[in-house]
């Protein structure tokens, strides 16, 4: 099956595509396919808007102005949830306890109505206990990841758990397109830290970098400038994995 093929190449500028806006075939009622699919692109840009924007400052909300500052920069701001470390639980912004701006919280409304309408229960459940699977980052990852991808999220610690935010960003440089060994880099680093379908994973992250590739049985080949890369994966219980990366 062949998604982009290598005599159509986009450019990278023209051919980002987010996976939520397309018909990119998974089970959008199941979390693991979702999240799978926003990872990559979550892991990258996060790391960038730890390093450009965040840069060890001190953090400071202003809900009732919608900002978000670090150090003496502000940002808009999107209220996503909130952790408790008493309860051991997350509750999702839409659910609204605080009574804030319809404004600041449009973007977890989004979220819920595309819960419903994919029957994804974790996005549509006001308030559940956290664990490895649903947990402020997680969650954050997808909500960020569906909505668009033009957000990155905090995690604002306090003293009884922790307030969760989306902050859109227009710094260019945080959602700039990886070369083959970034690429390489990231994915190796993502799938050993989450639970992942890497077909899923290393379809969408190619998508939303603009590098075209096509599925030759049960491996991926991604056209980089200058260089190919190929996935191979195993398939055991419904997921596939990644079992070799290299370049040929």
């Amino acid at each position: 099956m062949s998604l982009f093929s290598k005599n159509k190449q986009p450019s990278a500028s023209s051919g980002r595509v987010n996976v939520f806006d397309i018909d990119y075939t998974f089970d959008r009622s199941n979390w693991l396919d979702v999240f799978s699919a926003c990872a990559g692109r979550s892991v990258i840009v996060q790391e960038r808007f730890a390093q450009l924007i965040v840069r060890d400052r001190d953090w400071y909300v202003d809900f009732d102005a919608q900002t978000l500052s670090f150090g003496d920069d502000a940002y808009p701001v999107q209220f996503i949830g909130s952790e408790s470390s008493i309860s051991n639980s997350w509750m999702w912004g839409w659910n609204n306890i605080n009574n804030f701006s319809s404004q600041i919280t449009s973007l977890v409304g989004e979220v819920r109505t595309l819960g419903e309408q994919w029957g994804l229960k974790a996005l549509t459940t006001k308030q559940f206990e956290l664990n490895d699977t649903y947990n402020a980052h997680t969650l954050s990852i997808v909500a960020t990841g569906i909505t668009g991808g033009t957000s990155c999220y905090y995690i604002g610690p306090h003293e009884n758990g922790a307030a969760v935010m989306a902050v859109p960003v227009r710094d260019e440089r945080v959602f700039a397109p990886v070369d083959i060994t970034e690429f390489v880099q990231w994915t190796m680093a993502a799938i050993q830290s989450f639970d992942l379908d890497h077909r899923i994973f290393a379809e969408s992250l190619l998508l939303w970098n603009g590098t075209p590739f096509e599925r030759d049985g049960d491996k991926i080949i991604a056209y980089f400038p200058q260089q190919r890369l190929m996935l191979k994966l195993e398939s055991a219980d419904g997921i596939d994995r990644i079992t070799d990366i290299k370049t040929i």
